[in-house]
């Protein structure tokens, strides 16, 4: 089966056959993932790993497979809720816009990510709109589903509890940038995030590629692409970094780590 994707708003068509036999199908037609590949990813959600092989197959036999381009939405903020997403391969960017069409990035999520729990649980719409951001694949649970699962099983219950209480910490903490920190400070932190390797600090010398274009990092932060420029320029000129295109070099760790930290005025840019 081959579905035919638009580079618009509109949300894509979900498989509502098996999603067993639908995923197979897609995968000896277009080299996607098969039914194991589907599983194993269920099996690996925090949600799920309190469950049984067993009961992992018989979560996946209820829910629907669907394919979504690149650029296209996923579901749209404002819209009823269909039930939780598992993202299986791709990328999905979860961003809200304003009024005036001002974009701001909540979060961005892999393979084995959720997405929609508010609405599944409180019943409402979804509170941002979520796009693809790489050709992805997902796994579509409906809400009944889930929620029997949660009455059936308290493990499942306190694992999508510890799941949301890490997201409003997160908002949280976005919130915070938003309101205090100035642009220079949030692009500095960004790229001492981005430079860090698990378990060591930043060094002079450490080179990286952002992975975000300035227009994609300005949505993360809350800002302009202007800002943005600005933010990285005024960086280089201090020493601080040293940047060719995407790569980026940290020449004075202790310096962004001061900037990340709002330690110096850098300038307020908003």
């Amino acid at each position: 089966m081959t579905t035919k994707h638009r580079r618009s708003s509109k949300i894509g068509p979900v498989h509502v056959t098996n999603a067993q036999t639908s995923h197979a199908t897609r995968a000896r037609s277009q080299g996607g993932a098969g039914t194991r590949s589907v599983r194993e990813v269920l099996a690996r959600v925090p949600y799920f790993q309190s469950l049984s092989p067993a009961e992992v197959r018989a979560l996946l036999r209820r829910g629907a497979t669907r394919t979504v381009a690149q650029g296209d939405r996923v579901f749209t903020e404002g819209a009823p809720c269909h039930g939780l997403f598992v993202i299986i391969e791709g990328t999905v960017d979860v961003r809200q816009t304003s009024e005036a069409g001002r974009e701001q990035s909540l979060h961005t999520e892999g393979s084995a990510a959720t997405l929609g729990e508010v609405p599944l649980f409180d019943g409402g719409s979804y509170l941002a709109s979520a796009v693809a951001a790489a050709p992805t694949q997902l796994l579509v649970l409906p809400r009944a589903v889930i929620l029997e699962l949660c009455r059936r099983r308290p493990a499942v219950a306190l694992a999508f509890l510890e799941t949301l209480a890490q997201r409003v910490r997160r908002v949280a903490m976005l919130a915070a940038d938003l309101a205090f920190r100035e642009v220079t400070e949030r692009v500095a932190r960004h790229l001492e995030a981005a430079a860090r390797a698990p378990g060591r600090p930043v060094a002079a010398g450490t080179t990286f590629e952002l992975a975000l274009t300035q227009e994609q990092l300005a949505t993360r932060l809350g800002t302009v692409r202007e800002l943005v420029a600005r933010a990285l320029a005024q960086l280089r000129r201090s020493g601080v970094i040293a940047q060719r295109g995407r790569r980026v070099t940290i020449l004075d760790p202790a310096q962004l780590a001061t900037r990340a930290q709002g330690r110096r005025d850098v300038g307020r840019h908003r």
